[in-house]
């Protein structure tokens, strides 16, 4: 489960009366609160880099650079392991594991690759959403840890069904849930942004906090620092080699972060 990314509900609310808003102002409102349309898409590439902590112990370090259009690559290292995910952002992508019994450069998996996207696009799904093929629909106001939102849901051209929870004061994205694939089990997610940061002219979510409702796989990630447009060659994102360090005994390893912190 360690190389599921970022990378991926139970808890409903009862909805509360709907303020006069639309879906598409909702979204418009949104993607305003993270600095405007046109600063989000001048961005061609970004780099970050933090700390993820897992339920059962483990702790280490990750680096998410992103590149245009829809490139990745991903490092997490854990106990002196590093575990590597790229997409070359046009149809391939790979995984190396230091966890595995086979530690080369393995394809992704067609049900990853499949939604790559939600991974290695930086833009986010609320960004030009009706061109990707999502819809979105708005299913009420409620309350999210006392706090006023507005819950979207949002269904991707696979027919996958995700909900967004916007922030009816700031308009910042909460949280989103839905469910993921790991391994061959199709679990409840869920992820809550907060400590949002400006960088150049763009917020983040520097805190993610993440897991499975109703088992323990949870964990949290902490960006310290974001780059935007930071020089990536073109190379960090074709099939990579398998890490130098020696590879540690097979053992249960904590699922990774099954999104990385930036994506909103």
């Amino acid at each position: 489960m360690i190389t599921r990314l970022l990378s991926i509900i139970v808890a409903l609310f009862m909805p509360l009366t709907v303020a006069a808003q639309t879906a598409e102002e909702i979204v418009r409102k949104a993607l305003d609160a993270r600095g405007g349309m046109q600063k989000i898409k001048a961005v061609q590439s970004e780099r970050i880099s933090g700390q993820v902590s897992f339920s059962q112990g483990p702790q280490g370090t990750f680096v998410v650079e992103l590149k245009r259009p829809l490139k990745m690559h991903v490092e997490i290292s854990i106990e002196g392991q590093k575990i590597i995910r790229v997409y070359d952002g046009k149809s391939s992508g790979w995984v190396v594991n230091p966890f595995a019994e086979n530690k080369d450069a393995q394809p992704l998996p067609a049900e990853d690759l499949k939604n790559i996207s939600d991974e290695s696009d930086f833009d986010g799904p609320l960004v030009d959403y009706q061109a990707k093929g999502n819809q979105i629909e708005l299913v009420g106001k409620e309350k999210l840890d006392d706090k006023p939102v507005y819950r979207l849901k949002l269904t991707n051209e696979n027919g996958d069904v995700r909900f967004y929870f916007i922030d009816a004061s700031t308009f910042l994205l909460l949280k989103w849930e839905g469910r993921r694939k790991t391994e061959e089990q199709e679990l409840p997610w869920e992820s809550f942004f907060s400590e949002f940061h400006e960088v150049q002219g763009l917020k983040y979510p520097f805190r993610i906090d993440q897991g499975s409702p109703g088992t323990e796989i949870k964990q949290t990630l902490i960006a310290e620092k974001i780059e935007i447009d930071p020089a990536i060659d073109d190379s960090r994102f074709a099939k990579p080699a398998p890490p130098d360090t020696p590879a540690a005994p097979a053992q249960p390893a904590p699922p990774a972060p099954a999104k990385h912190p930036v994506s909103n």
